[in-house]
């Protein structure tokens, strides 16, 4: 049996805000070691016969950094599926689906959230044998986590009868993230899991039972894999299809209504790191209880997670205390209060701030710009172009820059003229002067950037040419 794990990479994490963005989420960024979470999850698939390359899903704003994850981790994957908006678990399952039967008519998908921690990925790949007996046969399994404790903030799978397999058990219900009353006496019960959100089924049964109980989702996303197209690494789907697809979880949409449930007992050191306080909980503590990360600085602290990201940071004489410091924003939560970070990114939103959207530092396919000052009529960035890399052709209405060489080659376009320009070398690109920076060098480009003008804004570009088939 071969089996395609689809790695699920479209969430935004908003509950670990200010670390995680919607630009640059959870998923993306090194959380618990120096690897991303999205790099470990594929990282704990390699290696095995049974499982193939995997089929990666995900936003079209996120599939430089994931297509540049990959290649730092040197694993290239079987495919990168672009959607083109978010429409939840079930239609990203089924563009998999149908982009899977279409290689594979007998493909069975190991499907997987880009961001949770596995501690034990030896009995993880236990679980996935027991399941794979009855997912041969049209079952869909479901991983259940053995719960540690009466958590709230999990929903819960009952198991019902034993199924043909050993430890595989038919699907009773599903229930909702419970009160505490009755998260403890589903733990006490003993036939009780955490839902992880992991599934194991052919895609040609996942598809079937999506027709029966949701066939608009079943449509939309046939026709958005079979009107995709390829776009440089990528697979897009079609963007009308996809955008007129109902939006649903894979549990609501089929998990919940099929009568080939099964739920598969999981004790595999899980987390889906959906708070800091579960951060905390996943990560090793000092003598006194603390994860701390970056320049960081404890006096008389205890059962705290502090992180730094841009400068020191000092704490003294407190107790469970969440602090995230990023280089626009800091965070100070009780750990027992974290769940409300996200009523924060709602205020951001309501405010039309930025600061829920991306870093100082924002990535793109060519490397990274860094705001350093801003002011009226004015901004500074710092840039960074990685060898090769090379920005669109383009142009400003309302502002002209000054570009600085700090280190390393930068060619220039300016109008009819191409010049080389290296280290404390600098040029002046008038407005409305369409001109491109490449880097031609083996070495990473760094300039300083002094913008000008009435407007400042990312969207005065007007594109004439991309390698990186930017519009």
């Amino acid at each position: 049996m071969k089996i395609y794990p689809v790695i699920l990479s479209g969430g935004a994490g908003t509950r670990l805000w200010p670390l995680s963005r919607a630009v640059l989420p959870k998923q993306l960024l090194p959380l618990v070691g120096e690897q991303t979470m999205l790099q470990d999850t594929a990282l704990r698939l390699a290696g095995r016969p049974q499982l193939m390359a995997p089929l990666i899903v995900c936003g079209n704003e996120h599939r430089f950094l994931v297509a540049e994850q990959m290649r730092e981790i040197k694993l290239l994957p079987l495919g990168i599926l672009l959607e083109p908006v978010g429409r939840n678990t079930a239609p990203a399952v089924a563009a998999a689906a149908h982009y899977l039967r279409a290689i594979d008519p007998e493909a069975v998908m190991l499907v997987l959230p880009a961001d949770h921690v596995i501690e034990d990925v030896e009995a993880f790949y236990q679980a996935i044998e027991r399941a794979a007996v009855l997912v041969a046969d049209g079952a869909l399994a479901t991983f259940g986590i053995v719960p540690t404790a009466p958590e709230t903030g999990y929903g819960y799978i009952q198991s019902g009868k034993a199924a043909a397999a050993a430890q595989c058990y038919a699907v009773d219900r599903f229930v909702e993230k419970p009160d505490r009353s009755s998260a403890e006496g589903f733990v006490a019960a003993g036939n009780y899991f955490w839902n992880s959100g992991m599934f194991l089924l052919r895609a040609d049964s996942y598809l079937r039972e999506l027709e029966q109980f949701q066939p608009a989702i079943a449509g939309a996303c046939e026709a958005a894999v079979r009107l995709g197209y390829r776009d440089l690494d990528f697979c897009r789907l079609d963007e009308a299809s996809f955008t007129a697809c109902p939006s649903d979880s894979i549990d609501y949409a089929v998990m919940e209504h099929t009568r080939h449930a099964i739920v598969v007992p999981a004790d595999i050191g899980w987390s889906d790191v959906g708070s800091w306080s579960a951060l905390w909980e996943v990560q090793p503590h000092d003598a006194d209880g603390n994860v701390a990360r970056g320049d960081v600085y404890l006096d008389g602290v205890s059962g705290s997670l502090v992180r730094a990201e841009s400068r020191i940071v000092a704490v003294v004489g407190v107790s469970d205390l969440v602090v995230v410091e990023t280089a626009d924003a800091v965070l100070v939560a009780h750990k027992d209060q974290v769940q409300r970070v996200k009523q924060i990114v709602d205020h951001l939103k309501k405010q039309e701030r930025t600061e829920h959207l991306h870093h100082t530092k924002v990535y793109r396919p060519w490397g990274c710009y860094e705001g350093i000052d801003i002011g009226e009529r004015f901004q500074v960035k710092r840039i960074t172009v990685n060898p090769g890399g090379k920005l669109s052709l383009q142009m400003h209405h309302h502002r002209a820059e000054h570009w600085i060489v700090v280190s390393g080659t930068a060619r220039v376009t300016c109008g009819d003229k191409v010049s080389l320009l290296t280290e404390n070398e600098s040029t002046y690109i008038p407005i409305g002067m369409n001109h491109r920076l490449e880097n031609p060098g083996k070495l990473p480009l760094h300039l300083i950037e002094v913008q000008s003008g009435s407007y400042l804004g990312e969207d005065d570009i007007v594109r004439f040419e991309d390698v990186y088939s930017r519009a």
